[in-house]
């Protein structure tokens, strides 16, 4: 049975222009942003396109995360909010992690997504393990809470799709108590396909609510998936999948104690709440426990003698560019990491604006990191989202272990 309830008294929906931050954007040719075009048409979205290439993501297990903390979180839905823009969150633990190394179109979802902050304090130890500057959880749940604290002028207006009808009326009424968020109405699709949950009647009455953020919990993998399959339908700009969200703000289920969470123990709470879930901890335990051996601690120690031989020899990242008809060619000479990776993001965004498939020759490199990594992942998505490919060629065997490592074995096959 289908529950579909939107409030009544929503006002009529006020859609505020986005301000507008000037940037002077240079590219590596000297030539100015206007004359960098696609066969004279200027790439339509210019401007989210270099904002995307400036997320500091690094990629861990062959997910993208951002090391971002809450306050910037909270600048990115307002500008999402304001400017009616799509804008798709992401928020993966240890559950996200391993569903993406089973299954390929979930993966899919976080690649393409705009933002991942880290939710399970599993990544927060291997991202420590690997050097890498996330020091801790940005939750789903802390996420709804900072924005129901959060001052504004006009309530963020919220769309609940998932959950009971008893869990979405209590949450709306928590929502609503503030003054900063108001829930605009839930859909309550009990169970279904993604395709079942996607027709046009649900669609339609979640589109004419006009709501500002669109909180889904249908599961982690069905949720991801039905967020991606409608992504061009969905006209509420801000959509996110938080898990159990609804049944925490409607008080059916409560959160850990805040030092279980910081302890990473957040799990022994939740199957002392919801029993049914010991099994998913336990093969998701397993999966991670194989990870640390397999893949975490090899590229820990790989990642650590990277650092010490590129202080050693102190070669900088070349990077030589040149145009085919079809292509823009990237030639790497050099360390590929973080240290350098704002001379790369400067050639990236010329090569993304010239609306070609881009090549990426790696002979030449002698090392590449998790933030150069996470700065190709982001590449790719804005490739993919016009049609357009990312090939790596010149792969030593041992770059190719390097990417597999990773979790990144998929950007040798794409």
């Amino acid at each position: 049975m289908l529950n579909v309830h939107v409030r009544s008294d929503t006002s009529e929906n006020l859609v505020p222009q986005a301000s507008r931050v000037e940037r002077k954007l240079a590219t590596p040719s000297g030539r100015p942003l206007a004359e960098v075009t696609a066969r004279g048409e200027k790439y339509k979205s210019a401007a989210a396109v270099f904002d995307d290439l400036s997320r500091e993501v690094y990629c861990i297990l062959g997910v993208p995360i951002d090391a971002v903390e809450m306050p910037a979180v909270l600048r990115s839905i307002e500008r999402a909010a304001a400017a009616r823009a799509p804008f798709v969150i992401s928020t993966p633990n240890l559950n996200f992690v391993v569903n993406s190394q089973l299954n390929a179109e979930f993966r899919e979802s976080l690649l393409e997504s705009d933002l991942c902050p880290v939710d399970g304090m599993p990544i927060v130890w291997i991202a420590q393990l690997l050097g890498i500057p996330v020091h801790g959880r940005t939750a789903g749940s802390d996420m709804v809470d900072s924005l129901k604290a959060e001052p504004r002028n006009e309530p963020l207006k919220v769309f609940l799709f998932g959950a009971t009808e008893s869990a979405a009326a209590a949450a709306a009424e928590t929502l609503d108590a503030g003054l900063n968020l108001k829930c605009v109405g839930w859909v309550c699709p009990k169970f279904g396909t993604v395709s079942e949950l996607s027709a046009d009647h649900l669609i339609d009455e979640i589109n004419a609510s006009g709501a500002d953020f669109l909180m889904a919990a249908l599961g982690a993998v069905k949720g991801q998936l039905w967020l991606q399959h409608n992504h061009q339908r969905l006209q509420v700009p801000i959509r996110a999948h938080l898990g159990a969200v609804i049944n925490f703000q409607a008080g059916s289920v409560a959160r850990a104690p805040a030092i279980l969470r910081k302890l990473g123990l957040e799990w022994l709470w939740r199957i002392k709440q919801e029993p049914y879930l010991w099994r998913r901890y336990w093969n998701d335990g397993k999966v991670f426990l194989r990870l640390m051996l397999t893949n975490v601690i090899p590229l820990a120690v790989k990642s650590h003698m990277l650092r010490r031989r590129s202080e050693r020899e102190g070669r900088k990242l070349v990077i030589g560019q040149s145009h085919g008809s079809s292509s823009v060619n990237l030639r790497l000479s050099g360390f590929a990491t973080g240290n350098y990776i704002e001379e790369a993001i400067a050639h990236l965004r010329e090569a993304v604006i010239a609306n070609k498939k881009i090549v990426i020759n790696l002979a030449n490199t002698l090392g590449i990191d998790a933030r150069f990594l996470g700065l190709l992942l982001v590449v790719r998505k804005n490739l993919k989202g016009r049609g357009l490919s990312l090939e790596i060629e010149g792969v030593s065997a041992e770059m190719a272990r390097t990417f597999r490592l990773n979790g990144v074995g998929y950007l040798l096959a794409d």
